[in-house]
């Protein structure tokens, strides 16, 4: 029997060892190991922001970013509903109302087009974020956010080394989040970071990462904050990964160029886009979306991958229709039919760095078998 194919796997053959073993030998481990700033400069430099806050994974640098803007009960944030729940999770608990976007059915990323008829006199920021390979349109969704005085959170969780005509994704807007999952071009195992330009904003993170103790007064608060730090040995695994930034989104591009050549050929077949005018793909993850004429659905396709060895998982289900947000009354008139068909045909299979070129020929050879 064939060995099962996960759908990722990280590559940690740098000096991740090493750096493990020095927090190790000098018995820093916890977040006041040097380390952590040491990471937080270097990867506030590689997207060209001023200020990097890391935390323990990316849905709290998501949360501590919609509290220090100061978003809540009254205020409308414009985001896609095309992504995982990460994203509107502190919108929906500060009292806020997330207000839906559509995707392009083509990038898969919020369709930037229909944001403008969606701005009333209580939005008060845009979450812009980059959906598996290429990011956001940028340039019409900063302009509409200009000219409306309005915050924009960049979710570049998925777009680590990616950029968006030359610059660096995690570098726009007001303020950016990232992830270190184990599935990003950068891994901690657990972790995410805030970055931002703005000195307010990032000693406003910092003390929501921390707890919000005062600085001369550790044991009273003014704020309520979170406990949110990242380790010294998480950081130290990351700086490890930035190390190698390029080497990987280089990588990541050959295997996302190999795949089309493999697969371009079966019928039905949705491949990622390869580029825009903007950015070229970095295929974070290789997606697939059957047309609607292909008799299987994603579901059905995944079970007959995952019973040739090959590992697969859905595309996000759509905001609009999680249960725990229509049980709160909220989406019940919503309707947003590319996110609905992405989620019913779309997936992807596996794409992690430590993929090997014969385990890519045996995907690209079962699904040519399995989706022909």
């Amino acid at each position: 029997m064939s060995v099962f194919i996960p759908v990722n796997e990280p590559l940690l053959n740098g000096n991740e060892k090493k750096y493990l073993a020095e927090c190790i030998d000098t018995g820093w481990i916890s977040s006041e190991g040097p380390f952590v700033s040491r990471f937080e400069q270097a990867f506030a430099a590689r997207v060209g922001r001023r200020h990097g806050i890391a935390v323990c994974n990316g849905t709290a640098a998501l949360d501590a970013a919609v509290e220090a803007l100061g978003i809540g009960p009254g205020d409308e944030v414009i985001l896609p509903t095309f992504t995982i729940i990460s994203c509107i999770n502190q919108i929906v608990r500060s009292g806020a109302t997330p207000i839906l976007v559509d995707s392009d059915p083509d990038t898969w990323n919020l369709d930037v087009s229909r944001i403008e008829a969606l701005i009333t006199p209580r939005t008060r920021a845009i979450m812009a974020v980059h959906i598996y390979g290429l990011p956001v349109d940028l340039d019409p969704l900063l302009d509409l956010a200009h000219r409306h005085g309005l915050k924009v959170i960049e979710d570049a969780a998925e777009m680590i080394g990616q950029t968006y005509r030359g610059s660096p994704c995690g570098g726009f807007g007001d303020i950016s989040t990232v992830s270190f999952y184990p599935n990003k071009h950068v891994t901690t195992g657990e972790g995410g970071m805030i970055l931002t330009d703005d000195d307010d904003l990032a000693e406003a993170c910092r003390g929501l990462r921390n707890l919000c103790f005062l600085p001369r007064q550790r044991f009273v608060h003014e704020r309520l904050g979170w406990n949110l730090r990242m380790t010294n040995l998480q950081a130290a695994l990351g700086l490890a990964q930035l190390e190698r930034l390029d080497e990987f989104v280089a990588r990541k591009r050959l295997m996302g160029q190999r795949y089309t050549q493999l697969l371009a050929t079966i019928p039905g077949l949705q491949l990622p886009l390869a580029q825009t005018d903007y950015a070229d793909n970095v295929y974070w993850v290789y997606g697939l979306v059957l047309d609607d004429a292909h008799p299987l659905d994603a579901e059905g396709a995944m079970q007959r991958l995952g019973a040739a060895g090959i590992g697969t998982r859905p595309f996000f289900y759509p905001m609009h229709q999680q249960p725990v947000f229509r049980e709160r009354g909220l989406f019940a008139t919503d309707s947003h039919p590319v996110a609905e068909r992405l989620y019913r045909r779309g997936f992807y299979i596996p794409s992690g760095l430590a993929l090997t070129e014969e385990q890519i020929e045996t995907v690209a050879s079962t699904a040519r078998t399995v989706l022909a």
